[in-house]
């Protein structure tokens, strides 16, 4: 049951932070304005928030691991919100990375 609530928070935290990082991309480099640039600060706010609810209380460790969850839900965010098309390179270095998310977070440890 840890684990899965583990995984639903790293999902959460990936579209907050992701989601915040598109909203200010698109307020200051699309020229949307600062309505989406201020939605995306109030979401970068949220990811932060988020991490906290982590069942693992090292800081480092979350952290950590959160960077392999972030590359991949990255390139996913831009397969759905801007059309890119990863190559195979780009799907292998996303896989490293969860696999190292599962490594940090999931291993066994006494």
């Amino acid at each position: 049951m840890l684990v899965a609530r583990s995984i639903v928070l790293f999902v959460l935290a990936a579209l907050a932070e992701i989601g915040g990082a598109w909203l200010v991309w698109q307020g200051v480099r699309e020229q949307r304005g600062l309505l989406w640039a201020g939605a995306g600060v109030v979401a970068l706010g949220l990811y932060g928030f988020v991490a906290t609810l982590q069942p693992d209380a090292n800081f480092g460790r979350i952290l950590a691991a959160y960077g392999g969850v972030f590359v991949a839900g990255s390139l996913a965010w831009g397969v759905v919100m801007d059309g890119f098309r990863p190559d195979r390179w780009d799907v292998a270095g996303a896989l490293v990375c969860l696999a190292g998310v599962a490594v940090i977070m999931y291993a066994p440890r006494s």
